[in-house]
């Protein structure tokens, strides 16, 4: 963060000091979780039934914190008081970017892929300037002020992404970072029991581009006819990426290897370069090349765009993560989050990386479909089997609709069983993986990691519940 009195972060987030020196200068990060604390920090105290940042605030002082952001008087402790934290802390962080003027914040947007396409674009403006983009979904009315606030005099590039669970939320978060470049990369159904329709989800993912100025630029998926329509929706300049023969930056004679990474001839108004992924999963060709338009327009020469798209790697955990176990299993992790496109690429990707040799799939729940949840589980199954995966373990009842989707696929060579947790999973995958074999683990945040957990735990020796 920049260098602020407490004056100014009272001025700033229409806060009152008290007990507070105006001039004591915060210079260091800003933090809610007081383990984090450092010399120079503020700490912003958030209310909670449970656990009350307040309770902590002689804590992050002991640290080393200026003073502390809260809602509430602490006796003893210098505070900026306010009567909304977090509403203060987004204020802040609009503030800061604000005294930035060499900064050039991207926003990207969408119902899969966000996470690792911020970590592919961060790696890619690491090489043109000092980038701002922590691994992990910072994506919220929290992790956004928190991310921005990352931000200092040096950082040239600040790569966000923007969450959305209704209409207005992107726009809010725009509100509190404007952006300069936005991305969207899909609209899918991730969140549909809340919008209600992907045209409504299409309304709130496109808020991203209408914020953008008019010397801004909107860098448009142009193989998803919801996201190519958001051209209609903005004043900036727009790019368009994707596989079709009308895309600025697109990726032609698209190939995968034996471990499902593509290779691609990378096509630009400046010329064409031979792409290798080192990425498994064919969906990686749309998450890089939205990466790459963005690189291209922030200076990057196109031979050295290819060279830096090949040696792109991951950086988020359980995100496509594979890995060889000593047997010969391979296992691939994508069980952070899921939806019914995410679920679509991870198992064309084990189809692909395990053509010839026996794929199993572990699948769990995807949440947040609504009345389309029976359905979007149902055809998750199907695709599992229409794709010829050998063997599908589905975790837990309320997935059960992915079991009778593949079992309703009537010339399906492979076998499903359904089971009551984790655990049994775990169970069946040691009594029955073999040297070869490829698995993938994908679930929504149902603890569906523990099976990839344990299944890397197997390969190194150690013990697991």
């Amino acid at each position: 963060m920049i260098a602020l009195t407490l004056a100014e972060v009272a001025e700033a987030v229409d806060g009152r000091l008290v007990a507070a020196d105006p001039t004591a200068t915060v210079t260091g990060t800003v933090e809610f979780d007081s383990r984090k604390v450092g010399p120079g920090a503020l700490f912003v105290a958030f209310p909670g039934e449970k656990v009350d940042g307040h309770d902590y605030a002689a804590t992050a002082m002991a640290a080393g914190a200026v003073a502390v952001l809260g809602s509430r008087e602490v006796p003893g402790v210098p505070m900026v008081l306010v009567a909304d934290a977090l509403t203060a802390m987004g204020r802040l962080a609009r503030a800061a970017v604000d005294r930035l003027p060499d900064l050039t914040v991207i926003g990207l947007t969408g119902s899969s892929g966000k996470t690792t396409t911020k970590d592919l674009i961060g790696q890619l403006t690491s090489r043109l300037g000092a980038t701002v983009a922590p691994p992990g979904s910072f994506n919220n009315e929290l992790g956004h002020p928190y991310t921005a606030l990352l931000a200092g005099p040096d950082t040239r590039y600040l790569v966000l992404e923007k969450g959305s669970r209704g209409v207005g939320h992107v726009r809010y978060l725009c509100e509190l970072v404007p952006p300069r470049i936005s991305v969207v990369l899909n609209v899918g159904t991730s969140h549909i029991g809340e919008f209600g329709s992907q045209d409504t989800i299409a309304l709130a993912k496109g808020e991203l581009v209408e914020a953008l100025p008019p010397d801004g630029l909107a860098v448009l998926n142009a193989d998803d006819p919801r996201v190519d329509a958001m051209a209609g929706r903005t004043r900036a300049r727009v790019v368009r990426f994707g596989e079709t023969p009308d895309a600025d930056v697109r990726a032609e004679d698209v190939t995968l290897d034996d471990r499902g990474r593509a290779s691609y001839t990378l096509v630009t108004p400046e010329g064409r370069a031979a792409v290798r992924l080192g990425l498994t999963g064919r969906h990686q060709v749309s998450n890089t090349l939205a990466a790459a338009a963005v690189a291209r327009e922030l200076g990057m020469p196109l031979a050295e765009l290819a060279t830096a798209l090949g040696e792109l790697g991951l950086v988020s955990t359980r995100r496509m993560d594979v890995f060889d176990r000593p047997d010969g299993v391979t296992v691939i992790d994508d069980s952070y989050n899921a939806n019914p496109a995410s679920m679509s690429a991870a198992l064309k990707a084990l189809a692909a990386l395990g053509s010839g040799r026996r794929t199993v799939a572990v699948l769990g729940y995807m949440a947040e479909l609504g009345p389309f949840e029976r359905d979007g589980h149902a055809e998750v199954g199907q695709l599992a089997a229409e794709l010829g995966v050998d063997r599908l373990l589905v975790v837990g009842e309320p997935a059960a609709p992915i079991h009778e989707g593949a079992t309703s696929v009537g010339d399906w060579g492979g076998e499903s069983v359904l089971l009551t947790d984790q655990a049994a999973a775990v169970e069946v995958l040691r009594g029955e993986l073999r040297p070869g074999d490829v698995v993938l683990v994908k679930g929504s945040r149902y603890r569906t990691w523990e099976v990839a957990d344990a299944l890397r735990a197997d390969a190194s020796g150690e013990t697991t519940a």
